[in-house]
């Protein structure tokens, strides 16, 4: 009779490879990354499969090295550059098994000179949930069939700048830098370490075969604050970790906490709720309506906020309204820009009520309040001429110009 496999010290050396040639930018990163090599070996088990994106702004970071190194330790692995969506289909559906894909340099597919490849996304996008289909036609010539194939798969990513945020969203996200002088790595060398890496893979697939029954019916505790898509993302890593046992849980789910808020601190994804949060902590600061043009004035005012370059042009009252009008009032109607009675006449603007449902909904929680009172710190039209109010009992709900006098403030 076998000796059964400790998977937590199985995982500590599958942490040990990746230490001796990839320099990761936290220890979280060194957990996310191990977990996910034995989750790809468990990936019947799951019903979901988070994205590993190893992302920098500069080459010589260390990323493809990265993807190499997964590469040594997960199954059916295959290196792509490029490939169609069309080819992807097939290769998860190839008989060999399910596919661990390997997208090197993915900002060719993705960046500003890739041109569409919606299809590889929504490839992308679809394949992190057990299920997900796509319809495609097959034959030769005119006799053609319609046949449904899987995107299900573990997909791990390497690439300069970001990625769609369809696709970050789904993806655990190791922001790799230059290795600064005191870091050191081990040369790695294919005709020697893969073997290594290869012996590591035979024993991790070993590993997971004995616990593919525990794995599947696991519900692992998320840490709290992590819900929703995040909660989806790390699920099937924490339960590889509850499986290993010893150490892993616990550091498997400071992993999760570290890099689940790093992810939303550096969130560029979302231009609206950046713009919601902007509303709410930096214009209104708790004034209950605001016009267009004072709204305009303070967002282009603020030197580390994107609203000076949108699309290439400073954010103007229509792109605002656009924005804005994606999301909805307590009302369930769209936001839109409502007269708003000022001494010099009824300009177009927003109201807090308006955004108030929006503001809850999307946006990150307030900071602290500050010393400095709400009216205070309302912005000023280009004269000088207060415009904002502050906040009073009455609510507006009505469409149409509110034809209140609105207080100035001294």
């Amino acid at each position: 009779m076998t000796n059964p496999i400790d998977g937590a010290a199985l995982l500590n050396e599958v942490e040990a490879f990746h230490r001796r040639f990839n320099v990761f930018p936290t220890e979280a990163a060194y957990v996310a990354v191990a977990l996910w090599d034995a989750h790809a070996h468990l990936i019947s088990a799951f019903d979901g499969t988070a994205r590993l994106a190893f992302l920098s702004p500069e080459p010589g970071s260390g990323k493809s090295r990265a993807l190499e190194i997964v590469e040594t330790l997960t199954p059916n692995a295959a290196m792509l550059v490029n490939a169609s969506a069309n080819a992807l289909f097939r290769l998860v559906e190839a008989s060999e098994g399910t596919p661990t894909l390997l997208f090197d340099e993915i900002d060719t597919v993705f960046g500003p000179k890739a041109g569409d490849n919606e299809p590889v996304r929504g490839f992308l996008n679809s394949g992190y949930r057990r299920g997900a289909k796509s319809l495609r036609c097959t034959g030769d010539g005119a006799n053609q069939n319609a046949a449904w194939f899987s995107s299900f798969c573990a997909v791990a990513m390497a690439g300069l700048g970001s990625l769609p945020d369809t696709i970050l969203t789904r993806s655990v996200i190791i922001r790799m830098r230059k290795r600064a002088p005191n870091e050191k790595a081990e040369p790695y060398r294919r005709r020697i370490h893969e073997k290594q890496g290869h012996a590591l893979r035979d024993r991790l697939a070993e590993w997971a075969a004995t616990v593919h029954l525990q794995v599947a019916e696991a519900w692992p505790e998320m840490p709290e604050g992590v819900c929703d898509r995040p909660a989806d993302v790390w699920e099937p890593l924490l339960a590889v970790a509850d499986a290993a046992g010893g150490h892993w849980p616990e550091r498997a789910r400071a992993a999760c906490v570290e890099l689940v808020t790093a992810s939303q601190d550096t969130d560029e994804t979302s231009l609206g709720i950046r713009l919601l949060t902007d509303l709410r902590d930096r214009v209104f600061c708790g004034a209950d309506r605001m016009p267009t043009a004072v709204i305009l004035e303070a967002l282009l005012g603020m030197d580390d906020a994107p609203w000076a370059d949108v699309d290439d042009k400073p954010l103007t009252a229509r792109t605002l309204a656009k924005l804005l009008g994606q999301y909805v009032t307590p009302n369930n109607k769209p936001i839109k820009p409502r007269g708003i009675r000022t001494p010099s006449g009824f300009p177009k603007g927003y109201y807090a009520d308006d955004l108030a449902d929006a503001w809850e909904r999307y946006c990150p929680p307030p900071p602290g309040k500050s010393a400095t009172s709400a009216t205070s710190a309302t912005p000023q039209v280009s004269d000088g001429e207060p415009v904002a109010e502050p906040p009073t009992d009455s609510r507006h709900t009505a469409p149409g110009t509110d034809t209140r006098p609105l207080t100035l403030v001294r």
